[in-house]
C-alpha cells in the first residue's frame, strides 16, 4: 500500500491558498513576502525526491505544468520526471509529462492507485483535491507548513468533515524562520 500524503503551505489561521503568487488572490504570494528562509525549502525537497507519484487537482495541475518544464535542476528534474495524476472532469489531453488525467471515479481511482504497492503519493495545493480526499478518507498523512501569517479569507486546508477524524502528533518541526512544520497521521494507524 502507498501512502498518501497531503503536503500543504499554510497561514497561521489555515489558509492555503495562494502560497505561491496566483494572480486572482488578492493576498498572493504570502509565502515569499517576508523571505522566510531556505531552511524549509530545503525540506520540501527532501520531501519530492522521497515522493513516488504526485496528485493534483486540476487547478494546481495547470499552474505546476505551466512552472516546472522550463524550470532546471534536481528539484525540477525529479517533479518533471515523476508519475503524476490529475484529478479532472474537463482536461482530456495533458501535455506534461507522465501525466494520467483521473476523470470517471476519481475518488475510486485514486483508491486503487494508494492500494496498490509503491512509494508515497504526494498531494500539494488542490485545494479541492484535499477536501475530497479528507472525506473519501484516503490521507494517511498530512504536512502543515504553518506561515507566520494570518489571512482575511480564502481557501482552508481542511473542510468541515462530516465526521470527527482523530490525528497523531507525528512530527514537528521549528524553522529559524518562524515557520513551523507540523506532520500528523491517523490516529488508527
Amino acid at each position: 500500500m502507498s501512502k498518501l500524503i497531503v503536503s500543504e503551505f499554510v497561514s497561521l489561521n489555515g489558509i492555503m491558498e495562494a502560497p505561491g503568487g496566483e494572480a486572482t488572490h488578492p493576498h498572493t504570494g504570502w509565502t515569499f513576502e517576508s523571505h522566510y528562509g531556505d531552511d524549509h525549502y530545503a525540506y520540501k525537497g527532501d520531501e519530492i525526491a522521497e515522493a513516488e507519484t504526485l496528485l493534483l487537482g486540476r487547478k494546481t495541475y495547470e499552474g505546476f505544468a505551466g512552472a516546472w518544464p522550463s524550470r532546471e535542476g534536481e528539484f525540477a528534474d525529479k517533479i518533471n520526471s515523476m508519475r503524476k495524476y490529475v484529478v479532472s472532469s474537463t482536461l482530456t489531453d495533458p501535455e506534461w509529462n507522465n501525466t494520467t488525467v483521473l476523470s470517471g471515479d476519481a475518488m475510486g481511482e485514486v483508491a486503487a492507485l494508494r492500494d496498490a504497492a509503491g512509494g508515497p503519493i504526494l498531494v500539494n495545493g488542490s485545494a479541492q483535491l484535499v477536501h475530497a480526499l479528507v472525506e473519501a478518507d484516503l490521507v494517511d498523512e498530512y504536512r502543515a507548513m504553518i506561515h507566520p501569517v494570518l489571512i482575511a479569507d480564502g481557501l482552508r486546508m481542511f473542510p468541515d468533515p462530516a465526521d470527527m477524524k482523530k490525528l497523531r502528533l507525528a512530527d514537528a518541526i521549528a524553522y529559524e524562520s518562524g515557520v513551523a512544520l507540523l506532520i500528523y497521521e491517523r490516529a488508527d494507524g
